[in-house]
């Protein structure tokens, strides 16, 4: 069973997407309240090897020579927390492009680009895709609730330099939560940092997935308009993914679903449809039911869960910690 890799997955940024989590899970420097995996529980900022590079590597060649032609447009590093974090980042993006061709990205919180062997680590990647949600250390502390040695200051100093000496594709998310960043005073703020930095895209998104705190919402579409009118020329509105999830790779089914799930927070009927054609493949063909059934064991042997978010059901590894109730920064 692949511990590491997963997928592909649909990204709405893209495409196919075949997963690279370089932490265990959940690693991370911020603790984001729009986070799909859920609370960061402690927040840590400690680089180094938190997963072996080889068994990670060894993954990846498996999931190359296991796919079939079209089935991946992108490989990308992407944490179940932070991807940064791994003191073997730049190794792997290294040997990982010695053994193929497509591009690969890296997404990151961009917190650790302040550090100079950060930038060079991940300057090897294709295109490189940071968060800056906020455009001042209140705003910035509200959102991302980092660890408390990660400033904002260095965050936009880092993201500035990584820039003047990147030679692939700079792609800023900025990430829009309704009541905390998505006023004209934030937006002109953090327009005012990405003018700092100069990315060559600048992609706005709204939560979607099961937010780590159950009172996150996404901004009006009214609002994510102005809010791609005021943050530039460069920014653009990122639309929901149509891609259908295929359950790639070897393995029994369960392991298959929890891998994606651990890193992917995933509705229903985006999990039943990948478990039927997963099946199917393999020669034993299964109907929606019996597909269902799979994601009820996961839930029985304590493996996996379900979370309520805005009136819908997502499936999350057991182990996600979501915050349930609680009132917003302005209540």
């Amino acid at each position: 069973m692949a511990r590491w890799v997963f997928g592909p997955v649909p990204s709405r940024r893209l495409g196919k997407s075949l997963g690279i989590d370089p932490v265990r899970p959940k690693t991370c420097n911020w603790n984001c309240v729009y986070c799909q995996l859920g609370r960061s529980v402690p927040v840590v900022c400690e680089r180094r090897e938190y997963v072996p590079a080889q068994e990670i590597l060894d993954e990846v060649k498996q999931a190359l020579e296991a796919a079939g032609p079209g089935q991946i447009d992108w490989v990308t590093f992407v944490a179940s927390g932070e991807t940064t974090l791994n003191s073997r980042l730049g190794w792997l993006i290294r040997r990982v492009k010695e053994i193929t061709d497509l591009p690969v990205a890296v997404i990151t919180n961009g917190s650790l680009l302040h550090l100079a062997e950060v930038r060079e680590e991940i300057a090897r990647a294709d295109a490189v895709l940071p968060s800056v949600d906020a455009g001042d250390e209140g705003t910035y502390r509200a959102i991302n609730r980092p660890h408390p040695s990660c400033t904002f200051a260095d965050l936009v100093d880092g993201l500035s330099a990584f820039r003047r000496g990147f030679r692939g594709r700079l792609w800023v998310e900025t990430m829009l939560v309704r009541g905390v960043n998505d006023s004209e005073p934030a937006l002109r703020a953090i327009r005012d940092a990405l003018d700092r930095i100069g990315p060559d895209a600048v992609q706005v998104n709204v939560p979607t997935r099961p937010p780590a705190e159950a009172w996150v919402r996404a901004p009006l579409a009214e609002d994510v308009a102005n809010a791609v009118a005021m943050l530039g020329a460069a920014a653009e509105a990122i639309p929901s993914a149509h891609s259908e999830l295929e359950l790639a790779g070897s393995g029994d089914i369960e392991d298959l679903v929890l891998g994606v799930i651990s890193r992917h927070p995933m509705r229903a009927a985006e999990l039943v449809p990948a478990i039927v054609g997963r099946a199917a493949a393999a020669g034993s063909p299964v109907d929606a039911a019996r597909a269902h059934k799979v994601l009820e064991r996961l839930k029985a042997t304590g493996r996996a869960r379900t979370v309520q978010r805005q009136g819908e059901t997502f499936w999350v590894a057991a182990y996600g910690r979501y915050g349930e109730g609680g009132a917003t920064p302005t209540e």
